[in-house]
């Protein structure tokens, strides 16, 4: 039985899960600096670990059955590149901050795009190239390498969007024969194994209001991660997607009251040139797809 479709309650729960990927962003900042990366990232991977276990252990087949992949290399790639896209932004929030970290992060719609043709093998048009090189325009915009001393670290956030985008194409992948719930319980699983080692090492003591924010963090990456599947399924991804663009005001917000940010001109000029370059690819890809399925 197919779930109805429903776009207006898709889109305010992609508005939502974007809402609950900032708030989280915001309480991986704080821990970060509070502690170590390395260790709040074991912790969050171990909460999903036994997540995705217990979600495989009630599904059909049970844990035999999530385990069974046409492409177990492929999706020990995934945890790996996932887990270390994670470690880096966490190290670029702390480094950079909330706003420049993710007005960055937001071209990994437009890496997604460039790198599908050779991961894919999926054509991408003149319209979508000249989208994608304006949108690095924007990039540069932020980065403005040529204020001063340019800081190796205003990359980190672009190679961390580089490997989520990668991510996102060994997702697409994999899903050709493998299915999703097999995908989500490698990716909690070789995230947890990777990490644990790295974690362990840096374990540090944390402080009871801290572990607090660490429960917060577990729980508030599992809810919106639910609210994105509940938004995917009630609604079409073209429909939708342009409104987890909705994260970036909001964790600008949370920078700039919560950690006393500062938001130089050339970072929303930047960033608006980014968002308009990603949401016409998506445009693009949508007329793409309905004119395959029309002819």
């Amino acid at each position: 039985m197919t779930t109805p479709q429903n776009t207006r309650l898709g889109i305010w729960l992609m508005i939502a899960s974007a809402a609950v990927f900032a708030a989280q962003d915001g309480v991986s900042r704080h821990l970060a600096e509070a502690t170590n990366v390395y260790m709040v990232v074991t912790i969050r991977f171990w909460f999903f670990a036994v997540f995705v276990m217990l979600l495989a252990a009630r599904a059909p087949g049970g844990l035999r059955a999530a385990t069974r992949s046409a492409y177990p290399l492929l999706q020990i790639a995934r945890g790996v590149i996932l887990v270390a896209e994670v470690c880096l932004m966490v190290l670029s929030f702390v480094a950079l901050g909330l706003i420049e970290s993710h007005a960055v992060f937001i071209c990994y719609p437009l890496l997604v795009a460039a790198l599908s043709g050779p991961v894919l093998g999926e054509k991408v048009g003149w319209r979508r190239w000249l989208a994608i090189l304006v949108g690095f325009v924007g990039v540069l915009i932020i980065l403005n390498p040529g204020a001063g001393v340019f800081s190796p670290w205003a990359l980190v956030p672009f190679i961390s969007a580089l490997m989520f985008a990668l991510y996102g194409l060994f997702t697409r992948y994999v899903a050709r024969k493998d299915a999703a719930s097999v995908s989500f319980f490698w990716t909690g699983i070789v995230g947890a194994v990777v990490m644990t080692p790295i974690g362990l090492w840096h374990w540090q003591t944390m402080l009871p209001m801290d572990w607090l924010w660490m429960a917060t963090l577990c729980c508030s990456a599992a809810l919106g991660h639910w609210l994105m599947i509940k938004a995917y399924a009630v609604a079409e991804a073209s429909a939708i997607q342009p409104f987890a663009y909705f994260q970036l005001p909001i964790v600008s917000v949370l920078g700039l009251f919560l950690f006393n940010e500062t938001l130089r001109p050339n970072v929303p000029v930047g960033a608006a040139i980014v968002v308009a370059a990603g949401l016409f690819t998506l445009w693009r890809q949508r007329v793409r797809e309905k004119q395959t399925a029309g002819g």
